[in-house]
């Protein structure tokens, strides 16, 4: 016996997981057709695959088309391969323009075909046009679908026009006021628009100083643009200034969602689009290559200590405290590093500003370096009553973690002119280093002054 279908979206999810745990799909029916796409997205991402192909035939060829738009790629992958050219067809003809390129690369030719052949002219030029753009540019996440506007019309005639296109795309919250040639002039709010006289022109009411975005701009500098400025929309435009689509919060919502997945997963090697039920050796496998990467750097620092195996055999207290000076400037360069590439990210760091930042990092971890070393050297000390041990480990220390520092304020600059994404490479090099620095100047000094 089920408990009694809840009412928010929450406790409704968790609901339906319960029954299909228990009972079956037929008792759920009706809760399913009560899910947005976005909802019925998060529903299957949330359950193994088997239980995904019992709810995907209940859900209707219009949020299925909206739903795989918002699935991760792995879990969208395995449903579509299992749907039948004319059904995944009709899912993805629901959806917009923009949506539909994004799905492209993943469709079969035969789907693709279909697809082309039933849309419209219009529709087909408009899919041509924004799969011609790279998929992480202004142009790439644009919508075509922009209402446009004269600016010699009277706000009476304007409103007259809104209200034969019966309805507005979607986040409309201004109109973009073009030229004959389709020159972007300006733009005029929903808002201005409805308080204004209708005798007024258009053109009297145009704000024309809005922010713009070129069509090669990529998505993370839209997206900064929309944080700074706090945008609903916004015009995007080729060279010439012509207006081509526009870019929605919604959108970038997404952008931002899915950078902010990348982060928390490219440290660890990992694929935010990963399919958490995916295959035991399909994850293995994908898993693999970063393991062997952190196996490699973990036996280049093994063999920087085996060069000083006989220093250690004569001071087991030099393996003791080995960690603790590599952890530290490992920290510090994890802090320095994480500055960085945020700051890049964000565009705080330029290349005006950049030198200021790195002699900034290397300042700071010059600092706690000291602070730190005279910290470990007063506690080595106490526990090992060996004043010589206790100043080398605190030389060390300061060592570590000035460079580990300066290394990482670096890194970010050198990876992004090598084309590696310092998000994904900069922790397992700067731990590297790390360790070999920490590790090579410890023991180094106690071979040089205490054998």
């Amino acid at each position: 016996m089920t408990a009694a279908s809840p009412n928010n979206v929450e406790d409704l999810i968790e609901h339906i997981i319960t029954v299909l745990n228990e009972s079956g799909i037929e008792q759920i029916e009706d809760d399913l057709q009560k899910l947005h796409p976005a909802d019925i997205a998060r529903l299957l991402e949330s359950i193994p695959p088997e239980q995904r192909e019992l709810v995907w035939p209940y859900i209707d060829n219009l949020r299925r088309g909206e739903s795989l738009i918002e699935l991760s790629e792995g879990v969208r992958e395995g449903l579509m391969a299992e749907m039948d050219t004319h059904s995944l067809a009709a899912a993805v003809q629901s959806l917009d323009t923009d949506e539909i390129a994004d799905l492209i690369p993943e469709l079969p030719d035969d789907v693709i075909a279909e697809v082309l052949y039933v849309a419209d002219r219009e529709k087909r030029d408009q899919l041509n046009a924004v799969l011609s753009y790279a998929e992480d540019s202004a142009g790439g996440l644009m919508d075509i679908d922009a209402v446009a506007i004269r600016p010699r019309v009277t706000v009476a005639v304007t409103r007259r026009y809104l209200r034969m296109l019966n309805k507005l795309p979607e986040y409309t919250d201004k109109l973009f006021v073009v030229d004959r040639n389709n020159k972007l002039i300006g733009a005029l709010l929903l808002s201005d628009l409805v308080t204004a006289d209708d005798a007024q022109r258009i053109d009297e009411i145009t704000n024309t100083h809005i922010r713009t975005f070129s069509v090669e701009q990529s998505q993370t500098e839209v997206a900064q643009a929309f944080a700074r400025y706090n945008l609903m929309s916004a015009p995007v435009v080729d060279d010439k200034h012509r207006l081509l689509g526009r870019i929605t919060v919604d959108d970038i919502v997404d952008v931002i969602q899915d950078e902010a997945d990348r982060r928390i997963m490219a440290p660890a090697g990992l694929d935010e689009e990963e399919d958490i039920f995916a295959p035991v050796i399909r994850t293995s496998r994908s898993r693999a290559v970063w393991l062997g990467v952190n196996l490699i750097t973990a036996f280049i620092a093994s063999a920087v200590i085996g060069r000083f195996q006989e220093t250690i055999s004569g001071l087991v207290a030099l393996a003791v405290l080995m960690p603790v000076v590599a952890s530290m400037g490992g920290n510090a360069g994890i802090q320095s590093l994480t500055v960085v590439i945020r700051g890049l990210s964000n565009g705080t760091i330029t290349d005006k500003n950049v030198r200021k930042v790195f002699i900034k990092e290397l300042l700071v971890g010059s600092v706690n370096g000291l602070i730190w070393a005279l910290v470990v050297t007063l506690i080595t000390l106490l526990w090992f009553n060996n004043l010589s041990l206790a100043i080398i480990i605190g030389a060390a220390m300061t060592i570590t973690m000035t460079s580990s520092a300066l290394f990482g304020a670096l890194l970010p600059s050198i990876l992004r002119r090598m084309s590696i994404d310092p998000a994904l490479a900069g922790g397992v090099a700067l731990t590297t280093v790390a360790d070999v620095v920490g590790f090579a100047s410890f023991l180094g000094l106690a071979t040089i002054f205490l054998t």
